[in-house]
């Protein structure tokens, strides 16, 4: 696939930027603190004509005190690549946090271990350094996908009138070792070993925003090892490498705006608000009187959701190069006509722009009726601005099922439920279902109605007035997934499998298969026996995606009245739980794991297959899979996020089986949120689009010829019949095979 929004972590493309901005930052540093005094005037003569922006700006001193960076190796020993940048952009980018494991992990630098933890995880210490420590944006996690990023450090930028000491700052040794590393090609989604050298130790961020969060700058202090903590030698050091910072992000901001100055400056150190104070007035801005003491991320406060657009061709971003979109389709991100061009004449030529240009302008077309839902809060969440991370800080969604959909992670002292865990298990021992879709506020979620629905929902509009939400509710971002297999059960089956009468089964066995981020999301599965209280259903969530220690894992949810009660089940037995139910009606929820690919998986025929935003062409598995599928011939529906993916997934179901897919229609219970997007502009919402697999005719002989874009040949039936001979006839060439 050449567009991999919607299935990319978007932490990764926040990472990205980051790494960009810290490379260009540091590069541009070098050259000017090399530089005579006189391009340090001229830099400052150019920030001083900068237009002012009236916000404040924020100078954060954030120091690291327990958390290293140890870069990982692959499978032969020596020295990792380290974490370059072709692990985050490039032609194969990896789409999950966990693709990067092998080459980044985190250690405690506090009591000197060196295990493994996960990304989210470790960042939660950091933040645990910083002041006003709360639930806050996941910043610090930045710094350990940047870190390696700094084996370029060239010499310290020093204004005029300096001391040259900022050249001697910590960490040139392995600068050394890591620009070495990033000259080799690293395993390409391989489990590496972890390295057992001392581990990198970012001493200090110092971090430029102004005061709605939207980052500007980033500047990263590494040490070796366990060197001395905060600042200690080191303070005389900061002012230089400070002030780089700031020209830097007034010409060259990282969030979205042109070059500008702010009004007024805040430092949050003392001794270096006291360093800067003879030159940040060179710059034309206001520094204030005092340090910022008590200012912290306040409740209201995080971090903006930043843009990162980069050109589709060779991935610059915007803050290096001018971004505009084709002329003619308005959905691909260029930099310039050469890069337009390498596109446009690509090969072969289903792959060129020249090839999806008008595709591309028909999938644009379609923004407005993506963007068409009753929300009160429509216009913000789909346009494509969307700060997704202020509206769910603003409205307190920053705990529960909320993280997953975020780059916010629980504060520390909050309970840590890692992937796999099944945490929505310990809070149901309560005997609310509905607790992990709590936020700060009141109940999200209303009673259940006594009465079940006499109706089938067709829109959300529907859906909400019958639960008794209100069209503010931002419920509808978690309950897409069990809204959807409920309008795949009630509409799409009936409509294009009706032998199956599928509506009248009293049981149900569905298999989500590649499952990932449903999984995570496990109790808003609970909403389907709301809908489908006469059904008793068992959802098998099946991938190699999935945490191995949950393998096997089967669970029944059981409602009791408004309650749900749970009952763990050994092995992965298909039985009912007993217990007290209403008459004729049966209120279980089965659950079962199995990770592993679905075409390794064994068991009964399901009723019902259902994919997430699936992406054929990201997986090869389900070249293995999909085959599987055709031979069990069962409905198979599958979302996608976009109109571009599911004409790929009609590609991949040709070239895996011969078959193909059926038209794409809008899933009228699509996530609200749009998704960002780096290289395009395209609309993208997740399960904005639904079909389901056209298996190819069963052939009484079983084989599938391979299919290609144009017909074999027919096979013969059987192979020609040689002439006869007559009798006394000498067979050809008989004779000469006698003479040799």
């Amino acid at each position: 696939m050449e567009f991999v929004s919607g299935y990319r972590d978007e932490f990764l493309d926040f990472a990205a930027l980051l790494f960009g901005w810290f490379r260009k930052f540091v590069a541009e540093r070098g050259a000017v603190g090399t530089s005579p005094e006189g391009r340090w005037r001229q830099l400052e003569a150019q920030i001083r004509r900068l237009p002012q922006d009236p916000a404040l700006w924020v100078l954060h001193v954030l120091p690291n005190r327990s958390v290293g960076i140890s870069l990982g190796q692959g499978a032969e020993p020596g020295p990792g690549p380290g974490l370059g940048a072709a692990r985050l952009l490039g032609d194969e980018p990896p789409l999950h946090l966990r693709d990067l494991s092998p080459y980044v992990s985190f250690v405690s630098l506090e009591e000197g271990e060196e295990g493994e933890e996960e990304e989210e995880e470790e960042e939660e210490e950091e933040n645990g350094e910083e002041e006003g420590a709360g639930t806050k944006k996941v910043e610090t996690e930045e710094n350990g996908e940047l870190a390696p990023s700094s084996r370029e450090s060239p010499q310290e930028a020093t204004p005029p009138g300096e001391p040259e000491e900022a050249e001697q700052e910590a960490g040139g040794g392995e600068d050394g070792q890591e620009d070495r590393a990033e000259d080799e090609p690293g395993p390409e989604r391989r489990k590496g070993r972890r390295s057992d050298a001392a581990p990198l130790h970012l001493s200090c961020l110092l971090l430029v925003t102004d005061e709605h969060g939207t980052i500007l700058g980033i500047d990263l202090l590494m040490e070796g090892a366990q060197g001395s903590t905060g600042r200690g030698s080191g303070a005389e050091n900061l002012a230089p490498r400070a002030y780089a910072l700031l020209c830097h992000s007034m010409v060259c901001p990282m969030g979205s705006g042109d070059p500008r100055k702010p009004r007024q400056l805040t430092v949050g150190d003392a001794q270096l608000h006291r360093e800067l104070e003879n030159l940040v007035p060179r710059l034309g801005v206001k520094l204030a009187k005092t340090p910022m003491r008590t200012w912290g991320p306040r409740p209201g406060f995080t971090f903006a959701s930043l843009r990162a657009r980069t050109c589709h061709v060779c991935h610059r971003h915007s803050f290096e190069v001018k971004l505009t979109p084709c002329p003619q389709c308005g959905a691909v991100l260029y930099c310039g006509e050469a890069c337009l061009r390498v596109d446009w004449k690509r090969c072969p030529d289903d792959v060129s722009h020249r090839f999806w240009c008008p595709r591309l302008a028909a999938f644009m077309e379609r923004a407005g009726e993506l963007a068409t839902l009753p929300f009160t809060y429509t216009a913000e969440v789909t346009s494509e601005t969307f700060n997704k991370e202020a509206f769910l800080a603003s409205r307190g969604l920053t705990r529960g099922y909320w993280t997953q959909l975020s780059m916010l992670i629980p504060g520390p002292g909050a309970p840590r439920h890692p992937r796999g865990s099944t945490p929505s298990l310990s809070l149901l021992l309560h005997g609310d279902p509905y607790q992990p879709f709590q936020g700060d506020g009141p109940a999200l979620m209303p009673p259940v109605p006594p009465d079940s629905p006499r109706g089938l929902f067709g829109s959300w509009q529907d859906y909400y007035t019958w639960r008794g939400l209100s069209l503010d509710s931002p419920m509808a971002v978690l309950l897409t997934y069990p809204l959807t297999v409920y309008y795949v059960i009630t509409h799409l089956v009936p409509q294009s499998f009706p032998e199956l009468n599928i509506q009248n089964k009293q049981s149900l066995k569905i298999h989500v298969v590649e499952a990932g981020k449903e999984f995570d999301l496990v109790m808003v599965f609970w909403e389907l026996l709301v809908l489908l209280p006469h059904v008793a259903l068992e959802l098998q969530f099946v991938g190699d995606g999935l945490p191995l220690e949950s393998d096997q894992q089967h669970f029944t949810l059981q409602r009791d009245g408004p309650e749900v009660s749970v009952r763990p089940c050994s092995g992965v037995s298909a039985r009912l739980s007993s217990g007290t139910k209403e008459k004729g009606v049966r209120r279980d929820l089965q659950i079962k794991v199995s990770a592993r690919p679905y075409h390794l998986l064994q068991g009964p025929k399901p009723d019902l297959v259902i994919g997430f935003n699936s992406g054929f062409g990201l997986k090869d598995t389900w070249l293995s899979s999909l085959p599987r599928l055709q031979s069990l011939r069962v409905p198979a529906f599958f979302t996608e996020s976009s109109e571009y993916g599911c004409v790929m997934d009609d590609q991949t179901m040709a070239v895996a089986t011969g078959g193909g897919t059926s038209p794409p229609q809008p899933n009228p219970f699509r996530s609200p949120f749009r998704l960002r997007a780096a290289d395009n502009c395209m609309p993208w919402y997740c399960n904005a689009f639904i079909f389901h697999l056209v298996y190819k005719p069963s052939q009484g002989s079983g084989a599938r010829p391979a299919p290609g874009p144009v017909p074999p040949a027919p096979t013969p039936t059987a192979p020609p019949a040689p002439a006869r001979r007559r009798r006394g006839e000498k067979k050809p060439g008989r004779g000469s095979r006698r003479r040799r």
